[in-house]
């Protein structure tokens, strides 16, 4: 008996034990781990959107911009037979406060997107401007099924002025909201030009934001803010003087590029035709990108940086340069030109068909005569011309800041025998000498070359100015030595009496109102793509089959301060097509204080500041 209450009490004082542990456990041992745990059911993490930055041009007029307004969406299932009245209503509403809007559209987009697994409100307008929504925002406010929430749009106030530089943002893709956690939230992101070069500068970081909830979730204190930041951009480029390069082109298709020669910022640079970059921000329509990709001009193709074309004559003063490096040509020297030379069976003509006679390397640039290019190419050789033309910078990057920049060809033995497995021919070296077969350049490589040879530097053509207040300094490189820098004073004559002298090439077309020095270029279609000429008319073809015209120039002379480029396409003669356009973009220069007046020439000197005016916009 003694043994059996023994027992009990021991049954009895080992379930008092185990339940005061447990009891100590759960009250006391384990309340840092549900302390923690509740902690974590009552702080939500909001995260903030950074707005976007502004691109401003060199005066600071904003030309890209993110503009406030809402967006408009349906609370999710309404697509379903018991609701489907409160769809109609909600919509019926909305559209009567829109009229623009279309029922048949906004319930097509909530029916596409409206699924059972979906529980988040549905978007059916993307964007409606705050001036627009914000008078309206009570009464939107008492339907419960529908929801409005602050958002933002780019905007590009110039429309199509400078489209190829600015680029523009647009919905991103899947591989770049994995990528990028800003784009994941706003769901756009730059495509191009400087909204894509900079983009992680004006798109800016994402913050976040920690708040004390109850369990349904109403808020109740905040705890940590991160806010969400951004940057603006201030560009190199004078929107003034873009725009009027775009008044100035006249012709279909081509580019002007407007450089400072010393440290490569650019003040404009044109590709035409252009295209209104506002269409892409929340998607271009079907039949308005069809018309741009089957245009024969190709606007969205950035010609400046993704044109590739023979430089013609307008890479004659870097060869020239080549042959005086190679210490086989001295400038005095004369080659007879009779308007043709024979090599092997086949004959290389000079574009003068009658001869320049006895030409020396200044006259050479001057007149452009193919044949003393011819002989002097095949003396010095492919090998020493190639190397020199590479690295004057043909064949590689610029590195200008904007995105899918080509590099071009500068075709020698080694680029033959590794593209199509052939022996280099001499030929071949009379057709690169004279910037033509499988030379291929982009007009900001002609741009970058002239710099070089007005100032001896190696420039960096660049866009960027500013990051917020903060100035972006770009150094240029010294490239040749002082044995070299000697040998450029008979190529920058050569490159003035093309611009004055009495055969000089551009001399007719030339009226630009301060001294400047140039080459002109005239060079053949590289090819037309099968497809295009079969949309061709007759007409087009004739056209399209028309040499691209170059004139590259530099100025005042004396004191070499921009560097103007102009290729025009099927656009003939480089002079004859691109000369006035180049004379009136420097008459430009001095009307915006950019070239002073002192560098006017003599005749226009004693004209009153309206008469001159005048004459500039003539």
């Amino acid at each position: 008996m003694k043994n059996r209450i023994k027992f009990i009490i021991l049954i009895f004082a080992l379930f008092w034990i185990l339940l005061l542990s447990r009891l100590y456990f759960l009250s006391i041992k384990s309340n840092k781990y549900y302390q923690e745990l509740a902690n974590r059911n009552i702080i939500n993490i909001e995260y903030l959107s950074p707005n976007r930055g502004e691109i401003k041009d060199r005066n600071g007029s904003v030309i890209a911009m993110s503009q406030l307004g809402f967006n408009i969406s349906l609370k999710a299932h309404l697509s379903k037979k018991s609701k489907e009245k409160d769809l109609t209503n909600n919509i019926a509403f909305i559209t009567s406060h829109f009229p623009k809007q279309s029922i048949e559209k906004l319930t097509k987009r909530y029916k596409r997107n409206d699924n059972p697994y979906n529980h988040k409100a549905i978007e059916v307008i993307n964007f409606i401007p705050y001036e627009n929504m914000i008078e309206k925002f009570v009464a939107f406010s008492n339907f419960h099924d529908i929801v409005v929430k602050p958002t933002s749009k780019r905007f590009y106030p110039y429309k199509n002025s400078a489209s190829h530089i600015i680029g523009y943002v647009a919905k991103a893709n899947q591989k770049e909201i994995d990528s990028n956690k800003v784009a994941k939230y706003l769901g756009v992101i730059g495509k191009n030009g400087i909204e894509k070069q900079y983009d992680k500068v004006l798109g800016g970081e994402m913050g976040e934001r920690e708040v004390k909830v109850t369990a349904n979730n109403r808020k109740l204190a905040l705890i940590n803010e991160i806010k969400p930041t951004s940057s603006d951009i201030t560009l190199t480029i004078d929107m003034q003087l873009q725009s009027y390069l775009k008044e100035i082109f006249t012709q279909q298709s081509g580019t002007v590029i407007v450089m400072d020669a010393h440290d490569g910022s650019i003040l404009a640079a044109g590709s035409f035709p252009e295209y209104d970059i506002n269409a892409f921000v929340h998607g271009i329509n079907t039949k308005d990108w069809e018309k741009m990709i089957t245009n024969l001009d190709h606007p969205f193709t950035n010609k400046f940086i993704q044109g590739l074309y023979p430089p013609g004559s307008s890479t004659k003063p870097a060869v020239a340069l080549s042959f005086l490096n190679s210490g086989l040509i001295n400038e005095k020297e004369d080659f007879l030109c009779s308007g043709e030379l024979w090599l092997g069976k086949r004959k290389f003509r000079c574009w003068n068909s009658y001869g320049h006679g006895n030409v020396d390397m200044r006259r050479a640039i001057s007149e452009s005569c193919d044949d003393y290019f011819y002989k002097g190419g095949l003396r010095v050789g492919i090998d020493k011309i190639s190397t020199d033309l590479m690295r004057y910078g043909f064949g590689k990057k610029t590195l200008v800041d904007l995105p899918n920049e080509f590099i071009g060809t500068v075709p020698n033995r080694n680029w033959k025998i590794n593209k199509f497995g052939e022996s280099w021919y001499k030929g071949e070296t009379l057709n690169t000498v004279i910037g033509q077969g499988n030379f291929l350049a982009t007009p900001m490589q002609v741009s970058h070359l002239t710099a070089m040879l007005a100032t001896g530097k190696d420039v960096v053509p660049h866009f960027i100015k500013k990051v917020d207040s903060l100035d972006v300094n770009y150094t240029a490189q010294t490239l040749f030595n002082t044995l070299e820098q000697d040998k450029l004073k008979i190529i920058r004559e050569g490159m003035y009496d093309v611009c004055y002298a009495k055969r000089g090439t551009a001399t007719k077309y030339n009226h630009s109102m301060i001294t400047i020095a140039g080459k002109t270029g005239t060079s053949q279609v590289v090819g037309i793509p099968q497809e295009e000429k079969e949309r061709m008319s007759e007409d087009d073809l004739k056209y399209y089959q028309k040499s691209q015209a170059w004139f590259t120039t530099y100025g005042p002379y004396m004191n070499p301060k921009y560097v103007v480029t102009a290729l025009i396409e099927h656009g003939g003669h480089g002079g004859e097509a691109a000369g006035s356009l180049v004379s009136k973009v420097y008459n430009k220069l001095v009307e915006l204080g950019y070239i002073h007046k002192m560098y006017v020439r003599k005749e226009y000197r004693d004209m009153s500041n309206q008469e001159l005016n005048s004459s500039i916009r003539e």
